[in-house]
């Protein structure tokens, strides 16, 4: 079985907004619901489980309700403090209703809403055959590194460099697992669940992103989502 696990813990402070970022509109809908819209409509998920914090999740419903009707794949349920405690609460709630035997999961951010199904299909299967999976793009610009932040220290080869998107996916078995292997000191320094399989020493397979499958984070990045948007972009 296939899960999605939208994560909607955003507060949108970067933002400067006055309610999490993925609440506001992009066209006549919020953010969330072009994301979950996407994901509810595609066939291939058992479910599809948004994690919101807790104050968030009647709001959050309640404009599932008014956008979407009565969609009963959807799920909204408390997140975590930080990024991976939430998957885990997505974890855990397929193991209690569902059990974790093939389950794989297709973990996104409710604020990427131009990712395709060729992206979402891509990350499943190769969840499925590897165990983990991380959608990417080549590095475009130089990155740099610098350990004062004073000066530079390091110029990688951009050619071996990556940015990384959302969905990351996972067999949720061997996440559970790899994840309750960490010491609390690895659990300190984990950036995204795809650290857990690299602090652990396990393959994590690339699936091709797109350019615009853009984050929405800053108020810059609302106005790229429209001109997407009004451009045909598929949302």
């Amino acid at each position: 079985m296939n899960f999605g696990v939208i994560l909607a813990g955003g507060v949108g402070h970067r933002m400067g907004a006055d309610k999490p970022k993925q609440f506001l509109h992009i066209g006549e809908k919020p953010i969330i619901v072009h994301t979950v819209e996407k994901f509810a409509l595609y066939r291939g998920f058992e479910k599809v489980i948004v994690l919101t914090p807790e104050e968030w999740i009647e709001y959050t419903k309640d404009v599932f309700e008014k956008y979407l009707g009565n969609m009963d794949n959807i799920v909204v349920i408390q997140g975590g403090a930080v990024r991976n405690e939430t998957i885990m609460n997505a974890v855990r709630y397929i193991e209690e209703n569902y059990g974790l035997d093939d389950a794989v999961i297709v973990t996104h951010d409710a604020v990427r809403p131009f990712v395709t199904y060729r992206i979402i299909e891509e990350n499943i299967a190769a969840a499925t055959e590897f165990g983990a999976c991380d959608t990417v793009i080549p590095a475009t610009d130089t990155i740099v590194e610098s350990d004062d932040g004073q000066a530079l220290s390091c110029i990688p080869d951009r050619s071996k460099l990556y940015q990384g998107q959302t969905p990351q996916s996972f067999k949720a078995a061997e996440l559970k697992a790899t994840y309750e292997a960490l010491t609390e000191e690895e659990k300190e320094i984990l950036t995204d669940a795809c650290k857990i399989y690299v602090i652990k020493g396990k393959p994590v397979h690339i699936v091709k992103g797109e350019p615009f499958n853009i984050k929405v984070t800053y108020p810059y990045d609302l106005t790229v989502a429209e001109t997407l948007m009004k451009g045909g972009r598929d949302v």
